[in-house]
């Protein structure tokens, strides 16, 4: 399972310009599920997401968490972190989970983060979306369990 977690002011998710997922401070996470990963797995990178200190304190130090800021999380699912581009010039996505697996773990993980008291918001899984987003640092980070 892998995550890139964007530090943001906000972000937002639409499809067909209707606005699905709003969220003010905090992360968006996007989440690509991997054959053969697990509840664990999606527990494991739920509780990393929801206590890794990657917001400032007063001393301007990675100090904070979301759960420590208070804010939101919008995860979206993304297939497309599976790539793997090492032949040829067109992505393989082999490694990716089934559709319906991989969205019962999305949905697994926004359970855990919401559980974990991150407000959790989602895309539409399977939808064509667009996502915008305010960075704020930027603060980027990968994340792999």
């Amino acid at each position: 399972m892998k995550a890139i977690l964007q530090r943001v002011k906000s972000a937002r998710v639409t499809v067909m310009d209707r606005l699905i997922s709003e969220i003010g401070q905090g992360l968006l996470i996007l989440l690509g599920v991997k054959s053969g990963d697990t509840e664990e797995q999606a527990n494991e990178l739920a509780q990393k997401c929801a206590n890794l200190r990657i917001f400032e304190d007063s001393n301007g130090k990675f100090n904070l968490s979301i759960l420590d800021i208070k804010g939101e999380a919008l995860t979206v699912s993304q297939f497309t972190l599976l790539a793997d581009v090492s032949r040829g010039r067109r992505p393989s996505f082999t490694d990716a989970e089934a559709p319906q697996r991989a969205k019962e773990l999305c949905e697994f993980f926004i359970t855990k983060l919401n559980e974990f008291g991150v407000p959790t918001k989602s895309g539409i899984f399977g939808e064509r979306m667009i996502v915008s987003l305010d960075n704020n640092g930027p603060v980027t980070i990968i994340l792999e369990v």
